[in-house]
C-alpha cells in the first residue's frame, strides 16, 4: 500500500525478457491483498510455462544438449512439486475433517449450556409456558412489574397505552429485561410512562403464540358471531377456560389492570372502545394472514371489548 490512494505497484514479467510494470489502485486493503495473492500465486504458476516458452523462441546453440539435460531436470522438479502439493492438500483436508468432526461430536447441547449457566433464556419472545414454569409462577413478573408500575405512577396519564413511547428507550428496556439485570422501572432512564406501557405491549407481541392461542383463533371469531348477548358472553367464557393455565392467569391480570385504565377515563380518556382497538391485534391473532385481515381485526377487537365489559362474569 503506497500514498493516501493506497495503490500498489508491482512488476510481473511477461512472455519476452522485458519487463512491464503496472500500477493496481485500490481504497480498500482487503482488494489490494486479494490481488496480491492472486497475482503471486499466477506468477509462481505459470513461471515454468514462461522459463519454457523462452527458451522455446531461443535458436539451437551448441549448449543445446545441456539445455535439454536442464530442461528435463526442471520438468521432473516441477512434477514433483505438484505430487508433494497435491499430497499436501489432501492430508491438510483430511485433518481439517478429522478436527470438525471432534468438534461436532464435543460440543454441548444447547440444555447444558443454559444448565451451566452459559446462557440464560430470554424473557421477550420466550413462550408463555415456559417463561412461568421457569420463573414458577403462573403469571410472568415483568408483566406483572409493568402492571404495578403503571397503577402506582399513572393511571391518570392522558392516553395510556395509546401514545407510543420511545422506541430506543424501550429497546433498552427490553434488552435490560432480556439479560437478566435488575430492573428499577422507577429509575430515572425509565421515567417516561409510556416506554413502560410500550414495553408491556411488546412483550405480548413477541409471544410465539398471542395470549389468546392459535388454536382458538377461529373459535374465539366464532364465538363473538352469536347473534345472543347471553350466549356469546358464555361461548366467550368457555373458550378462555380451553386455554392454557398460565394464558388464563395472565390474561385475568391484565384485563384486570385495562378495568381499572377504563375506570379512570375521564382523566387518562382512555374508553373500553380505545383499549380494545388497542390490544385487540395484540393479544389475537390467526397464526395466518389472509385477505380478510381487516375483518379478523374488527373481531380482535369486538373479543377484547365484549371481556373488558364482562370481566366479572368471565373469570368468575
Amino acid at each position: 500500500s503506497q500514498s493516501r490512494d493506497k495503490s500498489y505497484n508491482t512488476n510481473i514479467c511477461g512472455n519476452s525478457s522485458q519487463f512491464t510494470e503496472l500500477l493496481i489502485q485500490s481504497e480498500n486493503d482487503g482488494v489490494i491483498n486479494d490481488w496480491y495473492r492472486a497475482l503471486m500465486d499466477t506468477i509462481s504458476t505459470h513461471a515454468w510455462e514462461s522459463d519454457e516458452a523462452i527458451e522455446e523462441d531461443m535458436p539451437e546453440s551448441p549448449g543445446a544438449e545441456k539445455q535439454d539435460k536442464e530442461k528435463e531436470q526442471r520438468d521432473s522438479k516441477k512434477s514433483r512439486a505438484m505430487k508433494s502439493s497435491t499430497s499436501m492438500d489432501a492430508s491438510d483436508n483430511k485433518k481439517t475433517r478429522i478436527k470438525l468432526k471432534k468438534f461436532l461430536t464435543r460440543r454441548p447441547t444447547l440444555q447444558t449450556v443454559r444448565d451451566k449457566g452459559y446462557i440464560k433464556d430470554q424473557v421477550f419472545g420466550c413462550s408463555l409456558s415456559d417463561l412461568c414454569q421457569r420463573e414458577n409462577t403462573s403469571v410472568p413478573s415483568f408483566v406483572t412489574m409493568c402492571i404495578d408500575h403503571v397503577e402506582n405512577n399513572a393511571l391518570n396519564v392522558d392516553g395510556l397505552y395509546r401514545v407510543s413511547g420511545n422506541l430506543a428507550v424501550i429497546q433498552k428496556l427490553r434488552f435490560a429485561v432480556n439479560h437478566d439485570e435488575k430492573v428499577n422501572l422507577e429509575e430515572g432512564k425509565w421515567e417516561d410512562i409510556h416506554v413502560t406501557t410500550g414495553a408491556l405491549k411488546m412483550f405480548f407481541r413477541e409471544l410465539p403464540e398471542p395470549l389468546f392461542t392459535y388454536g382458538l383463533f377461529h373459535d374465539f371469531v366464532n364465538s363473538i358471531k352469536i347473534p345472543d348477548y347471553k350466549q356469546r358472553v358464555q361461548s366467550i367464557k368457555e373458550r378462555v377456560k380451553q386455554l392454557p393455565k398460565p394464558n388464563q392467569d395472565t390474561m385475568q391480570v391484565l384485563f384486570k389492570h385495562l378495568r381499572r385504565v377504563i375506570d379512570h377515563g375521564e382523566e387518562n380518556r382512555m374508553t373500553t372502545q380505545s383499549v380494545a382497538i388497542v390490544f385487540g391485534p395484540t393479544l389475537l391473532r390467526p397464526e395466518t394472514e389472509t385477505w380478510n385481515m381487516a375483518v379478523h381485526m374488527v373481531y380482535q377487537n369486538q373479543i377484547v371489548e365484549l371481556i373488558l365489559l364482562e370481566y366479572e362474569g368471565i373469570f368468575r
